[in-house]
């Protein structure tokens, strides 16, 4: 089992310890392939979906999860909550301690809020995204779905494309991806690239190397991994326009021409399609994105059983 209380993030993770989830994970998928896809190992626990942002993977198959492993789930959205009322994080966070709820699964806008809750409680804390900062369990899901499609995590030429700045999957990846000797491609325009970014969020930098041509990034890549722009975080303009952005930086069908044959396309979602990603690509033979979503569903699974049922 996991020797930790919380799950915040990647980077303060092992190799074991993740190797340990992903193994857990393989042994878990079984269960969604049954006519009843139900085991009893977390009857009498309570999951507490905490979620301060949008979400349908990560909140739903976080659901899945913790229903398939026979937990009680609660599902808390910031617009049904005390929230918006103004009840602060803290205050949130001491309630739900008092209701004994035995993990929480939170996602907020704000970097270090799930820090804050597992501060505050006494309950499991799993990091469901938070600002900027990490999505551990989605570096762990596309970790599992290039191991299986690899076979191993050591070597690989990964590109990460996109909203490098606004990204707390490309972070959770860099960790994952080069405590395995990975070499990870960072590629975005400028203004969407972090200043120093191999010094800000990455110890190993040797295996981390930054350009603004997508075409170097995907040459002769074994993983493409796209990422959504998010609009939704930009207080201006960080590019001229959507056309020209795909332009310079979107996956076409060319483009994946140059990266290995046997090359995998991968994008956590939700996609925008036409500004990152063409139609043809997202849904072409070399895609793995909804081998991505089955993947969350097992390493979801995996996390709950080792944190609170192993």
């Amino acid at each position: 089992m996991l020797k930790r209380k919380d799950l915040l993030g990647i980077q303060e993770l092992g190799c074991d310890e993740i190797l340990e989830i992903l193994d857990t994970a393989e042994s878990l998928q079984e269960i969604s392939s049954r006519p009843i896809k139900k085991v009893p190992t977390l009857r009498g626990k309570t999951v507490i979906n905490l979620f301060f942002e949008a979400s349908t993977r990560t909140r739903t198959s976080f659901e899945i999860a913790g229903k398939r492993l026979s937990a009680d789930v609660v599902n808390i959205s910031a617009s049904t909550s005390s929230v918006s009322k103004g009840e602060t994080l803290i205050d949130t966070a001491r309630t739900l301690d008092a209701m004994a709820a035995d993990c929480v699964v939170i996602r907020h806008s704000s970097s270090g809020a799930p820090a804050t809750i597992a501060r505050m409680t006494k309950a499991a804390v799993i990091n469901g995204g938070d600002g900027a900062h990490e999505h551990p369990t989605q570096a762990l899901l596309d970790a599992l779905t290039i191991r299986q499609r690899k076979g191993h995590l050591d070597g690989l030429k990964v590109a990460i494309v996109g909203d490098i700045t606004h990204s707390r999957v490309a972070r959770s990846n860099i960790h994952l991806l080069t405590k395995f000797g990975s070499h990870v491609w960072l590629c975005s325009a400028p203004t969407l690239m972090p200043v120093g970014v191999e010094q800000m969020i990455c110890d190993n930098s040797q295996f981390l190397h930054t350009t603004n041509s997508i075409d170097e990034a995907v040459a002769d890549a074994d993983v493409i991994m796209m990422l959504r722009v998010q609009f939704e975080r930009m207080s201006e303009s960080f590019f001229p326009s959507v056309r020209e952005y795909f332009h310079y930086f979107g996956l076409s069908r060319a483009r994946v021409h140059l990266a290995k044959q046997d090359v995998i396309i991968m994008h956590p979602g939700p996609m925008n399609r036409g500004v990152e990603i063409s139609s043809e690509v997202a849904d072409g033979p070399y895609s793995v994105i909804f081998d991505q979503v089955s993947a969350g569903v097992a390493v979801r699974m995996s996390v709950l059983y080792l944190m609170l049922g192993a």
